[in-house]
């Protein structure tokens, strides 16, 4: 193949490939691409290897691991400086919302790269301290990506400024789905319920890491009243996180065992949300919330914090409430979903708001090699 033929290859700098919701939200669009004309390749912030290794090998594309900038960042620098400069890379996009992490895309571009794309994928910091050094480095992401991409306006604006998508600064790139894979299927359903053991019961879920931003404690309070009211309900939590054994203990604590399921991450998260009856997440902030979006693309009614965009309403199926009121609120509106309704194809709602994977993916790559 002659390098003309060859498919432009866009390398991806993320902390890690585990199944966070950034890192699924590449593979989806990475799935979705013509592997003839574009690859992605990933540049991994850790010495870890992770959850996507194998499935990006392949699709064609070439993992790499650094030392963490935590541990020595002037070899971090260097070393994505020169896989940059080797692998002559013209394109490089950073996944974060941090304007620290802009440094990375100084690094590319010392390394020879002439496109700089960054995806703000959040629209808050985790710590104070997070907060701080944001504000104080602002103007990184504001000035150095020639392409500035992000999921919604909030998590543009957290990253490249006030009314930057509005001033055509930065674009939308939305978190959408596969849609076929998330259409509701009522064998499918079942199935997942009589593997998990969940027949005749009312069946409340969460998928996300367990980490402070998700609120899982808060969750749990949430779920503790909807059992007071309704013995017949089971909690089904899927994904990992550094808070999981926090978790855990209080759900012991709260005499919920018995109650709540810990599937960890799983590769069928479509057939999970499909067993589901209603899905609860309240998030102490967010970018644009991709399993929000796919929970949404199974038909399953979502109840979510009022912090969270309402760009994330695609079907109209969205409740969203206070994390700041007591958790029976929350118990209350999660239980008007107990009776069961009717789980539509929600396919047409997606495609008209610019949520079908395959669009998205061919904007993105339009938009970094144009």
């Amino acid at each position: 193949m002659t390098k003309e033929n060859q498919p432009k290859r866009l390398l991806c700098i993320v902390n890690t490939i585990n199944a966070g919701g950034a890192e699924t939200f590449l593979m989806k669009l990475y799935r979705a691409l013509d592997k003839t004309k574009y690859q992605m390749d990933f540049y991994c912030m850790s010495l870890e290897k992770g959850y996507y290794e194998e499935e990006i090998k392949e699709l064609g594309g070439k993992v790499y691991y650094a030392v963490p900038k935590s541990q020595n960042w002037i070899k971090a620098f260097l070393t994505l400086k020169n896989v940059v400069k080797e692998n002559k890379y013209e394109y490089v996009m950073r996944v974060s919302q941090h304007s620290l992490a802009t440094v990375d895309l100084i690094a590319a571009k010392m390394g020879g790269a002439k496109t700089l794309v960054q995806r703000s994928s959040n629209s808050n910091a985790a710590s104070e301290i997070g907060r701080v050094l944001h504000n104080l480095f602002k103007w990184l992401p504001m000035t150095i990506p020639n392409v500035k991409i992000a999921p919604s306006t909030e998590a543009a604006e957290y990253t490249f400024g006030k009314n930057c998508v509005e001033n055509g600064k930065a674009m939308l790139v939305k978190n959408a789905i596969p849609l076929d894979s998330f259409l509701f299927n009522k064998e499918k359903r079942e199935k997942l319920r009589k593997e998990l053991n969940l027949d005749d019961k009312f069946v409340v879920g969460h998928v996300g890491r367990f980490d402070t931003q998700k609120n899982h404690s808060y969750l749990i309070d949430v779920f503790s009243e909807i059992v007071k009211r309704n013995a017949d309900s089971i909690l089904v939590l899927t994904g990992k996180g550094s808070l999981e054994n926090n978790i855990r203990k209080k759900v012991e604590m709260m005499g919920l065992v018995e109650k709540v399921i810990f599937t960890g991450v799983r590769s069928d998260v479509p057939d999970i949300m499909m067993a589901m009856d209603v899905f609860i997440f309240p998030s102490l902030y967010e970018g644009m919330p991709n399993t929000v979006i796919e929970a949404q693309g199974t038909g399953l009614p979502c109840i979510i914090s009022d912090t969270i965009t309402r760009e994330a309403d695609i079907t109209g199926n969205i409740e969203y409430l206070t994390i700041n009121k007591e958790p029976e609120k929350w118990a209350e509106k999660a239980l008007t979903y107990s009776n069961g309704y009717e789980r539509g194809n929600v396919q047409k709602a997606f495609v008209k708001k610019g949520y079908d994977i395959n669009f998205e993916s061919k904007k993105l790559m339009e938009l970094v090699t144009k």
